[in-house]
């Protein structure tokens, strides 16, 4: 079974509208087909909002994308459920795979708490607050102000709290990441990997780390190439490196797998799509006990639902 942290499907399949389908084998990363042939059990399905769309047009965007989730990957595949807490994913079946939404940056939401509340009953459930620059919430990684979470982004924060959200703090800058642990009752990253292995802004420092571990939050490691290494290509047994070393950090039963497929345009050495999540496995079996791998896999992040 594997819980994906997260993905970026919804973003092609809302980008290329007719062109892309969710049916076929291999048009996107992930698709029904390779989520099935490699045992998928939870994928998260993230919002996320093209950098250039204006004030207006966002959340009439993210309410697009939600629309193409139900029609074009709920509604063809009977054995995908809209999942929302930890008990719908203990009543799937063995044949069902849950699909949760997620919001990648808050652009979505304004300075609106009511559209997050409307995206709260339509089914999403992690919020990651920034994308890699300011807005009105926080500002992300890339970001050259590098300050920290506004008086907006602390209402957001404990609006998180109150529902029983994961806070995603993947894509913060440094000081909107210690001001967001502070607050967030449920904290994750779906999608960083370490800093002491490869230095980009977008990994997480140890010291950021042990603290995520500290709040009882999960990271899952990402196949985003650059976030892996600083060498030409990334491979599976850079990704490994880096769960060794949040092992390392006391975070064994806190470490697992955000793969940001669909939101990369280059992919690790083997792992092309879902589909190969399977030679992915074949490695990590070669490291870790069988409880070991099923955590990384699948219950590491599924433990830490808050609801």
């Amino acid at each position: 079974m594997i819980f994906d942290a997260h993905c970026d499907a919804l973003l092609k399949l809302h980008y290329y509208k007719e062109k892309a389908s969710f049916q076929s084998k291999n048009e996107l990363h992930i698709t029904y087909p390779q989520l099935v042939s490699a045992g998928s059990k939870v994928q998260l399905f993230a919002i996320f909002l093209e950098p250039e769309l204006k004030p207006g047009q966002r959340f009439q965007t993210a309410l697009e994308m939600i629309e193409v989730f139900h029609k074009q990957i709920l509604a063809p595949n009977p054995k995908m459920k809209l999942v929302k807490s930890k008990n719908d994913i203990e009543q799937l079946k063995e044949d069902e795979i849950g699909a949760m939404l997620t919001l990648e940056g808050c652009e979505a939401i304004e300075e609106d708490l009511v559209k997050l509340e409307t995206l709260y009953q339509l089914g999403v459930r992690s919020v990651g607050l920034t994308w890699n620059w300011a807005n009105a919430v926080a500002d992300g990684a890339l970001e050259p102000r590098a300050a920290g979470i506004t008086k907006f982004g602390k209402e957001v924060i404990q609006f998180l709290n109150s529902k029983k959200m994961w806070t995603d703090v993947s894509h913060l800058c440094e000081k909107s990441f210690w001001d967001t642990l502070e607050l967030a009752q449920y904290p994750i990253a779906s999608h960083s990997n370490t800093y002491t292995l490869c230095e980009h802004p977008r990994n997480l420092k140890d010291e950021q780390i042990r603290a995520l571990l500290d709040k009882n939050g999960v990271i899952g490691v990402t196949f985003v190439p650059k976030f892996l290494t600083k060498k030409n290509k990334a491979t599976i047994a850079d990704i490994i490196r880096h769960l060794d070393h949040i092992c390392s950090l006391g975070g064994k039963d806190q470490v697992g797998l955000g793969s940001d497929f669909d939101g990369i345009s280059e992919t690790v050495e083997g792992l092309s799509s879902f589909k190969d999540y399977s030679l992915l496995v074949n490695e990590l079996q070669k490291h870790y006990s069988e409880d070991q791998v099923h955590n990384i896999l699948y219950k590491n992040f599924f433990n830490r639902l808050p609801q």
